[in-house]
């Protein structure tokens, strides 16, 4: 899948793919979990998050992640391509909305963590909206970042630890333990494409 954000697999990635027989299998992830737009899962799935992890890219080329929380709701899902999500008074540092000014490249990554646990990957372009007519919709924003979607595809949520019990996963190697197989491996889209070793 190409799209002005470019391929989901560099060169680097392919070569790893590879190395541990996994090319197959990433190419039927890409087939069977990529969308270009939000699903009505996603924007359920999005209407619940009350955080997620921010990531952009500066005028350098160098990557930079920040947490963003709110109250349940506050990204805005306003098409299946587009969210807006208010930018609250913070540092004075303007890091990520910086980066989004100078370049535009953002991913968002969606977490739950609780025995019900989640990973959500967005892909996209941004723009900084300072019009307060839109500002203003937004209880206690000084701006709004407005992403146009370009890719979503949920991640395994094996190794994400639940924040509300305190446990552990219990696919998380450790020493004595062995983690069981994930579920996913056994379905019928996948169990054909699994590495050799598997």
């Amino acid at each position: 899948m190409t799209d002005n954000q470019g391929t989901l697999y560099g060169l680097g990635a392919r070569n790893l793919q590879d190395a541990f027989d996994t090319r197959r299998l990433a190419d039927r992830l890409m087939e069977v979990t990529v969308k270009d737009h939000l699903s009505e899962q996603v924007i359920n799935y999005i209407g619940q998050a009350t955080y997620f992890y921010l990531a952009t890219v500066d005028a350098d080329g160098f990557p930079d992640v920040s947490y963003k929380g709110g109250i349940k709701g506050f990204v805005s899902v306003t098409d299946k391509q587009t969210l807006r999500i208010p930018s609250y008074d913070g540092n004075g540092m303007f890091r990520s909305l910086g980066n989004v000014a100078d370049t535009g490249r953002v991913a968002l990554l969606f977490i739950r963590q609780n025995e019900r646990a989640n990973r959500m990957r967005i892909h996209g372009t941004a723009k900084v909206v300072l019009d307060p007519s839109i500002v203003s919709q937004f209880e206690g924003a000084d701006a709004v970042l407005e992403v146009s979607v370009t890719r979503v595809f949920p991640n395994c949520p094996r190794y994400v630890h639940n924040l509300s019990s305190g446990e552990v996963s219990e696919f998380a190697p450790a020493p004595g333990h062995t983690p069981p197989e994930a579920e996913w491996k056994s379905t019928k889209d996948f169990t054909d494409v699994l590495p050799k070793n598997n």
